[in-house]
């Protein structure tokens, strides 16, 4: 009996502890089986999007502010020299001036040099005004349609920033102008009516200075000057050397060159100058001695006179 007790009691504790551990298994089986169906669900969900501003910043931060930013156009004024050879140079003369003319551009100036005993000698130097969108492509037309090029030189000078400031300086003149107008129709004493229109005058005149500044500007950075210079068959190109920059030898050089021709314009007034000093030193000489002989023949005749 006491066997069948205390094997019952062990086969009841074994079966408790089973069952613990079996919930226990059981439930750790149902979380892991709900954590993975959290995780699914997650998985299913698309990420949300990124907000507005933060997309904004990011893209701001690579590019930075100059992304967005517009630059104003620069201004350039554009000029060249282009020699050619043509076999009539007044012809030539007279086509580039129509493909000026064609481009919306014209001929600022022209010089000519003729020789009717050496017509193949003749050259013309034809300054044409082209607009800037035309430019590269009406150099191009002038190097090939009028003979064979031989030289072409091209510059392009920023003057962006003296464009803005000129400008800039016109609007400030324009609102002191209409500040003065305005403190002119308060103005009490004739003194300072005077005087404020002593101040417009002033203004206005500044205003004028800085809108013609403007204009040129305009203008220059509008049309790009084309300096063409046609010679004949037999003429001899100008060569334009660039100048060397300057060096301790050539100063040395300068500053002997110039000490000669100093002694030399010297010598030279010297040269120029030394008859009339004969002249004037025998001169001078001659009413020396006169004046000594006068002075002692007084005294002679004066202590002669009382003797008598």
């Amino acid at each position: 009996m006491i066997g069948s007790v205390l094997l019952g009691g062990g086969m009841f504790l074994a079966g408790c502890s089973g069952s613990a551990t079996s919930a226990a298994s059981s439930s750790d089986t149902a979380a892991k089986t709900a954590g993975e169906a959290a995780g699914q669900a997650d998985a299913a969900v698309p990420a949300a999007p990124a907000p507005r501003s933060a997309a904004h910043g990011n893209a701001g931060g690579q590019g930075g502010t100059g992304t967005t930013a517009r630059l104003a156009p620069a201004s350039i004024i554009y000029t060249a020299q282009l020699t050619v050879r043509a076999h009539d140079v007044s012809s030539a003369a007279a086509q580039a001036a129509q493909i000026a003319e064609g481009a919306g551009g014209y001929v600022s100036s022209e010089t000519a040099k003729v020789n009717p005993d050496h017509p193949s000698d003749a050259t013309a130097s034809v300054q044409l005004k082209i607009p800037v969108a035309a430019y590269s492509a009406t150099l191009g037309e002038l190097g090939h349609r009028l003979g064979s090029q031989l030289a072409l030189q091209q510059q392009a000078q920023d003057v962006t920033q003296q464009v803005a400031d000129v400008n800039s300086q016109v609007t400030s003149d324009q609102a002191a102008i209409a500040q003065l107008r305005a403190l002119l129709s308060h103005a009490g004493s004739v003194g300072d009516l005077l005087s404020v229109q002593n101040q417009i005058n002033q203004e206005e005149s500044n205003l004028e200075s800085m809108q013609a500044q403007q204009r040129a500007l305009s203008h220059q950075t509008s049309y790009a000057t084309v300096t063409l210079t046609i010679l004949g068959p037999k003429a001899k190109p100008v060569l334009h050397r660039p100048k060397a920059p300057p060096t301790l030898a050539g100063g040395f050089g300068a500053g002997w060159h110039a000490l000669r021709v100093a002694v030399s314009w010297t010598l030279a007034f010297l040269g120029a100058i030394a008859p009339f000093a004969v002249v004037l030193a025998v001169a001078g000489y001659v009413v020396y001695r006169g004046r000594r002989w006068l002075t002692r023949r007084r005294p002679a005749a004066g202590a002669a006179s009382p003797e008598s």
